[in-house]
């Protein structure tokens, strides 16, 4: 017996929340599974990502533990020092 998805007939903007997550395991040339819509750091440190509409690399630097980036990232890279990270869908 499944669960009823009172929200499956609700709008699924980038701005909903997230439906689906994964842990995030950093990679110099991998992306992501799909385009995030945050990135939940559970260990303080710098979040190194290419956004989806972006040609070069962002590093958030001195991320806290607890944070969610609210950005549409495709790739998180491994020279991110942050820690126990987590792809929003």
């Amino acid at each position: 017996m499944g669960f009823w998805n009172q929200f499956n007939s609700a709008d699924n903007t980038v701005n909903a929340p997230a439906s689906r997550a994964e842990a995030i395991v950093p990679d110099a040339s991998a992306p992501l599974t799909d385009y995030t819509r945050a990135i939940y750091v559970g260990g303080a440190g710098n979040v190194v990502v290419r956004l989806i509409d972006d040609n070069n690399d962002t590093t958030f630097i001195g991320v806290p533990a607890g944070t969610i980036l609210p950005i549409r990232a495709a790739y998180v890279r491994n020279t991110s020092t942050a820690t126990n990270m987590v792809a929003l869908y």
